[in-house]
């Protein structure tokens, strides 16, 4: 593998000689390796990640997009904080001018500049991280608000077409392969019950009522880099999904993952809750950063965002279980099953909470403003 490795990294514009490659077991799609190189004496480290051309099925559009916004956000924070933009994610040139590189099998490869003294988190304990992350997705928000030129591509069709999921999930329910349904009554009841949730932000995206920006689609705690020694945020990485999209989606995601101290998979239900600190924490952030692009009728639903993400993803859970858990990763039987009851419950506690929820909004919202 490491002669394979030291072949690739003769594509890439780095800096000195080759002294170590070492696995980042970091991501669950890419393959990714820390490059450390050495030249008079400097010790100099990089990215390099092979491409998952299954999941993202045109690398080429993809690094496209990831170069543009790179580019835009190291330029703008050059004039804004010279030192921060130094500690921006840089994609690293190939000897083609391609910024990517593709070798003899197919395999689509990039290398990145190493974020040093940063670190990232796999989950939130407290408030003040989750005020940061939310702080840094609002702030990536932001950045690219200016982005010039053509819209960027989709690199996963249909990411957030909550109505489509839908559609797919009653189509393997009525197939049932593998004869689950019957292990899953409450859940597919209360998908079919609060089915009305999946239509409403794409309607009025489809009206121009709330503008489609560029969003990052994975607005969770670790695609934020901090300073290890400040705790502040640095950048936001993982950019495979930055696309077309709607704000509050990020938002949404954000309290899906980070508003609750319960696990993805938590069995013990009872757990599964939304906390109202985290979730003002989080608002805290976001609103910081994006109070003064969002619109009002984008605040008025960032709640909502949250009960869409939150079932949208029960429903990818759910579909997942009775399909025979052919996309996630499974590691006990009824794995996925224990996925859509977490989600199941975080829903029925954010509905019970979105009146609190709502003030918690409309009052920090107006503080910022």
């Amino acid at each position: 593998m490491k002669r394979e490795i030291k072949s690739i990294v003769k594509h890439f514009c780095i800096r000195g000689r080759l002294t170590e490659i070492r696995p980042l077991p970091r991501g669950h799609i890419n393959d990714t390796h820390v490059l450390t190189t050495k030249k008079n004496k400097h010790t100099v480290r990089y990215i390099l990640q092979r491409i998952n051309h299954t999941v993202f099925k045109d690398p080429r559009s993809l690094m496209e997009n990831v170069t543009r916004v790179t580019r835009h956000i190291r330029s703008r924070m050059q004039k804004i904080d010279p030192d921060r933009a130094s500690r921006q994610l840089t994609v690293i040139d190939s000897d083609d001018d391609t910024c990517f590189h593709k070798d003899a099998e197919g395999n689509f490869w990039r290398a990145y500049n190493f974020i040093e003294d940063a670190v990232t988190y796999d989950t939130v304990d407290s408030v003040e991280l989750a005020y940061e992350a939310a702080r840094m997705f609002g702030w990536f928000q932001k950045m690219l608000i200016d982005l010039p030129g053509p819209a960027l591509h989709e690199t996963i069709c249909d990411f957030h077409n909550t109505p489509k999921r839908f559609e797919t999930f009653q189509q393997i329910l009525k197939d049932d392969v593998f004869k689950r349904a019957k292990n899953a009554k409450s859940e597919i009841d209360f998908l079919f019950a609060n089915a009305g949730i999946c239509d409403v932000l794409p309607s009025l995206a489809a009206k121009g009522e709330i503008p489609v920006r560029i969003t990052h689609n994975d607005a969770k705690i670790n695609n934020v880099m901090l300073d290890e020694s400040t705790n502040e945020g640095v950048c936001v990485i993982d950019l495979d999904t930055v696309m077309p999209g709607l704000s509050i989606y990020d938002f949404g995601d954000m309290v899906r993952t980070s508003a609750t101290f319960a696990d993805e998979d938590e069995r013990d239900l009872s757990k599964v809750a939304i906390s109202l600190p985290m979730f003002e924490a989080l608002v805290r952030g976001y609103a910081e950063q994006a109070g003064d692009f969002l619109l009002p009728a984008e605040k008025e639903r960032l709640v909502f965002a949250a009960k869409l993400i939150t079932f949208e993803q029960l429903i990818r859970f759910l579909t997942d279980y009775l399909a025979g858990d052919v996309y996630y990763k499974v590691h006990r039987e009824g794995h996925n099953l224990d996925r859509s009851r977490t989600q199941m419950r975080l829903l029925q506690s954010i509905i019970k909470q979105q009146d609190a929820m709502n003030e918690v909004i409309e009052r920090v919202f107006q503080q910022v403003d």
